[in-house]
């Protein structure tokens, strides 16, 4: 297993007291279409994690002005409604740099646990629909299965809509 594969699955077990099938492709599952293609499950039941950067004015760059929003692989996500939703004059996707810097996770492999800093959390209502869901394990070419419920639950997550 890749040692970022690796590293997640103990985290996970660490932090969160389980244990999880971390599974990985050759193909690939940078994107939630591959990702399904891989797993072979519907797109909408990949759970992607996006890491979004809210500006104030007064806001600095750092841990405090990043969420995630954890959404199925069918939905795309409102950066409009993630800004009114935490009070934030704008939102935009989070640069790779920073994501790796504060989150401790690369674009591609993101999990939706186990991040360096704790990030406030929201994850689409859509994945409640599907018995197993699909969240990255730390690397563009792993992924692990659990109950969307546990998941929302291991995330500390927030259940809301912010899908356009």
């Amino acid at each position: 297993m890749h040692e970022r594969a690796t590293e997640f699955a103990e985290r996970a077990r660490d932090r969160h007291g389980v244990d999880l099938d971390v599974l990985e492709f050759d193909a690939g599952t940078k994107t939630a279409a591959a990702a399904a293609d891989a797993v072979g499950c519907d797109t909408a039941a990949i759970a992607s994690t996006i890491v979004v950067s809210l500006s104030e004015p007064e806001r600095e760059a750092g841990p405090e002005s990043l969420v995630a929003a954890i959404t199925s692989g069918a939905n795309r996500l409102d950066l409009d409604a993630v800004a009114e939703r935490f009070g934030a004059a704008s939102a935009a996707m989070a640069n790779p740099e920073e994501i790796r810097e504060v989150v401790g996770w690369s674009i591609g492999g993101v999990p939706p646990i186990c991040h360096d800093a704790a990030l406030p959390t929201v994850f689409d209502p859509t994945l409640a629909g599907y018995d197993t869901v699909y969240g990255a394990a730390g690397t563009p070419s792993a992924v692990f299965a659990i109950p969307p419920e546990r998941l929302a639950d291991l995330a500390d997550a927030t259940t809301v809509d912010l899908t356009g």
